[in-house]
């Protein structure tokens, strides 16, 4: 199937081929360089799952800990391969998205065939699985001693009882050391099933030539998709309002949230991120009164910003940066909120933040990896990506202001404060 988008001048060509994967190609024929990105719908949040009507656990930290063994094969270690190849080859975890990519000049086909292999390939030893938890128990040290990781996860805690938003995607030590061979096959069975899976690929490549490498390499049955466990049903209210540690910082850094009802899955998971962003723009972008004001008084600093998150069955709302007096700051924002729920933004500000969003969605079309990201984790919750610069023209001020009175309530926000030592 092809679509085009006259607005932003784009077309997506795709198929959801017998095996249940949906492939997606972004022509650029002016491009050099190719970008390909194959992504599972699965996240360290989706620990809990239920095939064929039995539900299994996980410790936390196995779709991270998977993502980094994928890379072993038989003849040794694909990123090698890739490079060797001349690709630029990488992976990540987030909370409900594990994906490997890869950019390239020359021989475009043999390295989507190597990334083909390797993801759909388990190959899993005792002796690399002891070797692996050595690695990424350092890093989950380490991490444990950075004030950004601790913040936030402190803000999860304070946010969430039971959402397994509130742990570390890598896991931590002790529950690394519970994964064996068996646990990493199992998930790799469920979750990496091209049922479960999107392929997207964007440079001056044939969408034909795609298609083919797809078949012969991946399995050519469809596979089951999980059901997934997040807990129970979350109160918007946070467990703990205010959670404070002393680390090695400078200066005292806080991150603030309130939960919210996520969308449905479609275009409304688009357009309330779309509605968000303008909406916190609006909050606690550069030109907004209360970044002008705060800034004039020393209180922020230019790293202070606000975003909407939105995974594993809920969304929260998410500001902070460095402060000397993170209390008041906290203590504005929440006014700020109150104000802008009754009166909304001022109509100028909304009309050049309304542009500049666009204007930016518009730019991000020069990014191979930022389309491929973009159309994925768009198809993973229902909606086309490419849809966004014709929905956010459509976004009017009433709809930021109903975001505030409606997604931000300033009773139910939590702050996660680190001090400096003393």
């Amino acid at each position: 199937m092809q679509k085009t988008y006259p607005l932003i001048g784009e077309q997506i060509i795709s198929d959801k081929l017998p095996n249940g994967l949906s492939v997606f190609v972004v022509p650029k024929n002016s491009f050099h360089k190719k970008f390909a990105f194959f992504a599972t719908d699965y996240g360290g949040a989706d620990r809990r799952f239920k095939l064929s009507g039995n539900w299994k656990n996980t410790p936390e930290g196995v779709a991270h800990f998977l993502e980094h063994e994928m890379f072993d094969m038989e003849y040794g270690d694909a990123i090698s391969k890739l490079s060797a190849n001349g690709a630029n080859p990488n992976a990540y975890t987030s909370t409900d998205i594990t994906a490997y990519h890869f950019e390239c000049i020359e021989d475009f086909p043999g390295n989507l065939k190597t990334l083909l292999e390797f993801v759909s390939t388990p190959y899993f030893s005792a002796e690399s699985i002891v070797k692996e938890q050595g690695i990424i128990g350092q890093e989950i040290l380490m991490c444990e001693d950075d004030p950004d990781y601790c913040i936030y996860y402190n803000l999860m805690k304070a946010l969430y009882k039971h959402n397994p938003l509130r742990d570390s995607v890598a896991g931590t030590v002790e529950s690394i050391s519970e994964i064996t061979a068996e646990t990493l096959y199992d998930c790799h069975k469920v979750f990496y099933n091209p049922s479960n899976m999107a392929l997207c690929i964007s440079g001056d490549v044939r969408f034909q030539e795609i298609i083919d490498i797809t078949q012969n390499i991946l399995p050519k049955e469809p596979g089951e998709i999980p059901g997934r466990d997040y807990g129970p049903p979350e109160a918007l209210t946070p467990e703990t309002t205010h959670v404070s540690k002393a680390m090695e910082v400078s200066r005292p850094i806080f991150l603030a949230g309130c939960k919210s009802i996520p969308a449905a899955r479609g275009s409304e998971s688009l357009r309330q991120e779309l509605v968000s962003a303008l909406a916190l723009d609006a909050l606690a972008g550069h030109s907004s009164p209360l970044y002008i004001k705060l800034y004039g008084e020393g209180l922020i600093c230019s790293d202070f910003s606000a975003s909407f998150e939105s995974a594993a069955g809920t969304a929260c709302t998410i500001f902070g940066g460095e402060s000397d007096d993170p209390e008041r700051v906290f203590d504005a924002v929440k006014k700020e909120i109150i104000r802008l729920s009754e009166n909304g933004p001022n109509p100028a500000l909304f009309e050049r933040i309304k542009k500049a969003a666009i204007g930016s969605h518009i730019r991000s079309l020069n990014s191979l990896e930022a389309i491929c990201i973009g159309i994925t984790c768009g198809h993973f919750r229902g909606y086309d990506a490419f849809e966004a610069a014709e929905l956010l023209s459509l976004i009017t001020q009433d709809d930021i202001t109903a975001f505030f009175r409606e997604s931000i309530n300033p009773d139910n926000m939590a702050i996660s404060i680190i001090t400096p030592n003393s």
